[in-house]
């Protein structure tokens, strides 16, 4: 089972190595017209949504790919409601009653948005847990990536809850709405000063991150330039906060007037200077001639791409993909979910060579596993374990390195964008060890809180499978739910040896085991036999280089 071992099973020691190909694969957008089975629906699922739980593989791979992708791109659940006052034993709240929602109360109090900063992150993992059937929630997360903000520097915690709903509602809709939404969202306008911007000492930091990270990005074809990030930076001046009321307005005496002429990449376009309250919609004018560039239907197809399928783009994926996604993006006035629905139905997306192979993310290792062996957690009424659960989980991801809310810096991940390494970020002589902890420790003791046990139920979770009974099913279908890589016969005959059989070589010695205990399920010797080699089982695919990949 070791990773290198079985790539290369197979090869001689004399065999000749075959050159590197040009190309990984020459796979383009055309509909994937390929077999549907429990594989592809399982590919989808683990890329669209955190981890393919089995009953998700079941609903999905009995309809058609059309059908499973058309219902993944268009949420039915109501959006989740907001986060609540978990932290009155720590703090009292002087205006919200303990289980009640803090986000129409804000407040200057600096240690109160602190203790709402830490609820907000808690509501968001619990969001993530109990998300619905669709891609909504992986989405929130990659637009909270792209537009990188920080809780810690944004601090108002309802300015930090504000930001991430607007990307939740935003996150299938029009990407032009969503960066003029962005540019005027009051946690951005604290997070990159623009509520400072004003035209007596313009503040170039949203400007440039407006093109460089959110529209245009980077490369030999972007070709702004200083005055042009100074000169947009002038464009956006007068935007504020209310402080009474937190509402973002526009102040014209705060506005340049002025006209703005930008370089000859921009085709030397002139956005009049505009007075009184005309002045807010030379911000309008500003993101249209960024969205008139082709460079940001790319670039952001690019982002999209490196987030659902693989995050190396070559010279094939971008003449193949990237470019006739773009066409789809602009073509559709930057509506966001035609752009989806052309990649995630493409023989691209299923081509073989695009399944299994991104390293999960610590969101994904982390919820994708809680979901996909069906851990009970406390229900949301009862917010206090819920949520000191959801902190318990939280705080493992970010121990992986990924802390939702606040990603390193304005740039969000680097797994995301930092050559050449990509995903491969995410795996480090730290990282590692801590992922094996969290699944070692759902596996065999969970957490508890006040007498409540989050925790892998092992046998709950086998009698979900086709036929425990069968060793060899046994193991096959788990690891249908948890691998996105084949696993050899001759592996899986070794694992089911050591473990399930515990050395012995006949298989009604796990049959006869798991049998026995269905006959007679209080017994609880049987129990704790059939109990501890699933948990060794499942401990030692999930401590496998295998599990990691998605």
């Amino acid at each position: 089972m070791d990773r290198r071992a079985f790539l290369t099973a197979g090869r001689t020691k004399n065999a000749p190595i075959p050159a590197a190909p040009e190309f990984r694969t020459e796979s383009g957008l055309n509909e994937y017209q390929g077999a549907w089975t429990r594989n592809e629906a399982q590919h989808l699922l683990k890329r669209l949504m955190f981890g393919s739980a089995k009953q998700d593989i079941d609903y999905f791979s009995s309809r058609t790919m059309q059908q499973a992708v058309d219902e993944l791109l268009n949420p039915a659940s109501q959006f989740p409601a907001p986060p609540v006052n978990d932290y009155t034993e720590d703090m009292a709240d002087p205006v919200v009653a303990p289980g009640a929602t803090w986000i129409n109360d804000p407040t200057d109090n600096n240690e109160l948005n602190e203790f709402r900063q830490e609820s907000f992150k808690k509501w968001w993992a619990g969001v993530m847990l109990n998300q619905d059937r669709s891609i909504r929630e992986k989405l929130t997360l990659m637009w909270a990536d792209h537009f990188g903000t920080e809780t810690n520097t944004i601090r108002n915690a309802h300015f930090i809850y504000k930001h991430n709903d607007l990307l939740r509602k935003d996150c299938l809709g029009n990407f032009r709405k969503m960066v003029k939404d962005v540019t005027i969202d009051p946690g951005m306008l604290i997070y990159l000063n623009g509520y400072l911007n004003e035209a007596t000492a313009p503040d170039e930091n949203y400007a440039r991150e407006l093109m460089e990270l959110y529209t245009l990005g980077k490369g030999p074809t972007v070709a702004y330039t200083e005055p042009d990030v100074r000169t947009a930076a002038s464009v956006l001046t007068g935007w504020r906060i209310n402080p009474d009321t937190l509402e973002v307005y526009f102040d014209p005496a705060k506005h340049d007037i002025k006209s703005k002429t930008f370089s000859s990449y921009y085709n030397n376009t002139v956005i009049p200077g505009r007075t009184g309250a005309d002045g807010a919609l030379e911000t309008d004018d500003l993101i249209s001639m960024l969205f008139a560039k082709q460079e940001t239907s790319k670039y952001i197809c690019r982002c999209i791409y490196r987030w659902f399928v693989y995050y190396k783009i070559d010279a094939a994926a971008e003449a193949n993909v990237i470019v006739p996604l773009s066409i789809i993006f602009r073509s559709n006035n930057y509506e966001i979910k035609p752009v989806l629905e052309a990649l995630f139905k493409s023989e691209h997306f299923f081509d073989v060579l695009n399944q299994g192979c991104l390293i999960k993310s610590p969101v994904d290792h982390v919820i994708g596993c809680m979901r996909e062996f069906n851990v009970v957690f406390p229900a949301v009424a009862d917010y206090t374990d819920a949520y000191g659960m959801w902190s318990f989980i939280r705080s493992f991801m970010q121990a992986m390195g990924q802390n939702i809310g606040d990603p390193p810096d304005v740039s969000g991940w680097p797994a995301y964008y930092q050559e050449p390494a990509y995903h491969e970020m995410w795996i480090t002589h730290d990282t590692l060890p801590k992922r094996n902890q969290f699944t070692d420790l759902m596996t065999w003791n969970g957490h508890t809180r006040n007498e409540k046990t989050i925790i892998i139920d092992v046998i709950a979770f086998t009698k979900t499978l086709s036929n425990p009974g069968d060793p060899n099913r046994l193991v096959a279908d788990a690891l249908g739910v948890m691998y996105r890589v084949p696993v050899s016969d001759t592996a899986i005959q070794s694992i089911k040896q050591s473990i399930l059989l515990s050395g012995q070589t006949q298989d009604y010695y796990w049959t006869n085991a798991w049998n026995g205990y269905l006959s007679d399920p209080g017994n609880m010797q049987a129990q704790t036999i059939i109990s501890n080699r699933l948990k060794s089982l499942y401990q030692y695919l999930m401590n496998l280089s295998e599990y990691q990949l998605s």
